[in-house]
């Protein structure tokens, strides 16, 4: 649905010309109603272009792409006078583009992951309070622990999860504990006691849960950053716990630190470098 769909639905009545400027539901829409009207066919447009395709009077137009090159979504020709989309959209949208091409720049890193542990690979994102399984690639053992694409990860021992929180604020963790939108710890384990894991996280560069929400699974997760630094996605890896003794889970956390390390490369992430 464009905005255009959008502005049709909100709008109670037939609009009314009063000969400045058409009555919207919203400036908001109007405004990204000027943002759709360029295209691969029309780039670059002018302000009498834009009025007409929006169905807005020039000087609501002319005031709107101020205001959007102010914001840097638009950019002016100081020499013509007219305007093309701007690199700030290219920001706006990053969080949507990196999750686009995650999945398919970590599909083969993934591949040589479980190739190299025989155990299963798994690419996950955070969707706000939980994680997400978006790509996975499962162990050809006949043994094994997989889980679907779109599964979800809403507990604080979960490997993808502690990688997700061990870079978020405090208090942003503390109010999804709070409100119950993420299991947090029990009466066993204080949060305390739970940030300074995270912060170890932090460290190492992955995470490790060794049968803490399921006594038979170990899942060990690392991040995977964009071409910011931001943390973007985990690579994860699972696996029966039978065939991961403690004295494993070091060699397995390295293994799958650098599959995400590998990951944020190929997004164009800065050279990370540990000891």
């Amino acid at each position: 649905m464009s905005v255009d769909d959008v502005d049709r639905l909100a709008d109670n009545g037939p609009g009314e010309h009063d000969g400045d400027a058409k009555p919207s539901p919203s400036v908001l829409l109007n405004g990204l109603r000027v943002l759709e009207s360029f295209s691969i066919a029309e780039p670059v447009l002018g302000v009498t272009e834009i009025a007409r395709k929006v169905d807005l009077h020039k000087s609501s137009v002319s005031r709107m792409l101020a205001t959007l090159e102010k914001a840097g979504y638009v950019e002016r020709d100081e020499g013509t006078g007219r305007y093309r989309l701007g690199l700030g959209l290219i920001a706006l949208a990053g969080p949507l583009l990196a999750n686009l091409d995650v999945r398919r720049v970590a599909q083969p890193e993934l591949e040589e992951l479980t190739s190299r542990t025989g155990e299963t690979s798994a690419l996950m994102v955070w969707n706000g309070h939980e994680s997400v399984v978006v790509e996975q690639i499962p162990s050809p053992k006949q043994v094994k622990h997989t889980a679907a694409v779109g599964t979800r990860y809403d507990t604080y021992a979960s490997s993808s999860v502690q990688v997700f929180l061990s870079e978020m604020p405090r208090a942003e963790t503390e109010r999804l504990f709070d409100r119950r939108l993420l299991v947090g710890p029990d009466e066993q384990e204080s949060r305390g006691e739970y940030f300074d894991e995270l912060s170890d996280t932090r460290d190492r560069g992955y995470a490790v849960n060794d049968g803490r929400t399921s006594i038979e699974e170990v899942g060990i997760s690392a991040p995977v950053r964009d071409h910011r630094g931001v943390l973007v996605a985990a690579v994860m890896l699972s696996a029966p716990r039978f065939r991961v003794p403690e004295s494993m889970l070091e060699s397995l956390g390295r293994a799958v630190a650098e599959s995400g390390r590998r990951v944020s490369a190929r997004l164009g992430a800065p050279v990370e470098t540990r000891d």
